[in-house]
């Protein structure tokens, strides 16, 4: 180990010890729950300071998927697994195809349930794990790192920026070396963790409330919903075949019936079981209205 990296270590945010928390193993089980419940409350405060900057890169998610591009989100351990977790739910949730939401992190798919840490220490696998899906300069790659100084991340980001692709760190660390040859930087800086560098913890849930931001939000200006309801959700399980069906009843006033009928004229699309209701058309002229509104529901009602 080189004292390079303990002293770069040394210097980070993220593994710092919390003075507030030094007492943690001598708390009663409740005072301990209560004190780590009590240090995340201070997280959400820290992402809205850099709400600018996440409208920022939602604005870029949009106008890459709208040009054909892709959103790629890579990382490691904890963060690698958050972004893969974005990426898998965008498929049911807004019904959008395969591999326009893409998650990447050291170690493939099978470092999602059992850590290799090791992977991370290397760049070049950043590099290769885009160059894998063939990364394009209308594409979109958001780092994640709670470091900021992780090499996986750093190389994939340097890759990136050769490719021409827009490039986005995510991380939790205020100096953080990721942020400095990035289009945006996101910083939401948690500040030290409960227990010193388990970045898991504040720094994980920061994670996790930009990335539900930035998907959820960019899907939202695709049109990707109608009012505040998941209209383009895959219905392709019983308990989202019933979530489609109640929406159907909900926006439309018709019978489960009728609802369930014209959800299997749609092939299980709701929103094109919506506008074959409310237009009274066939499934043919309904994807018509909906390719000529760009896909937002709320313009072929109008």
């Amino acid at each position: 180990m080189s004292s390079n990296l303990v002293d770069q270590l040394a210097g980070l945010v993220s593994e710092q010890q919390n003075y507030q928390t030094t007492n943690i193993d001598r708390l009663s089980t409740l005072e301990l729950v209560s004190s780590i419940n009590q240090q995340d409350q201070t997280v959400a405060d820290v992402v809205k300071a850099i709400l600018p900057q996440i409208a920022k890169v939602v604005e870029l998610i949009v106008v890459s998927i709208s040009q054909g591009g892709r959103l790629i989100y890579i990382g490691a351990g904890t963060s690698g697994r958050l972004g893969v977790l974005d990426a898998v739910e965008c498929v049911p949730t807004f019904s959008i195809d395969e591999g326009i939401v893409i998650g990447l992190m050291a170690g493939g798919q099978s470092a999602m349930f059992k850590a290799k840490e090791g992977i991370e220490d290397q760049p070049e696998e950043g590099q290769k794990a885009l160059n894998e899906i063939n990364l394009n300069s209308k594409d979109i790659v958001i780092g994640i790192a709670a470091s900021g100084r992780t090499p996986y991340v750093l190389g994939a980001i340097d890759y990136a920026n050769q490719i021409g692709a827009t490039s986005v760190a995510l991380s939790c660390n205020p100096n953080a070396k990721l942020a400095k040859n990035v289009d945006v930087a996101l910083l939401p800086i948690v500040g030290a963790e409960v227990l010193a560098g388990s970045t898991r913890l504040k720094s994980g849930t920061a994670q996790k409330l930009v990335l539900n931001m930035l998907s959820t939000a960019s899907m939202v200006k695709l049109g990707k919903c109608y009012k505040n309801l998941m209209v383009d959700l895959k219905a392709t399980n019983e308990k989202l075949v019933a979530r489609g069906t109640r929406l159907i009843m909900d926006i439309t006033g018709v019978t489960q019936e009728i609802a369930e009928q014209k959800l299997v004229q749609a092939n299980n699309q709701v929103k094109l079981a919506l506008v074959m209701i409310i237009k009274k058309v066939d499934s043919e002229k309904a994807k018509q209205l909906l390719r000529e509104s760009g896909g937002f529901l709320a313009k072929v009602l109008d």
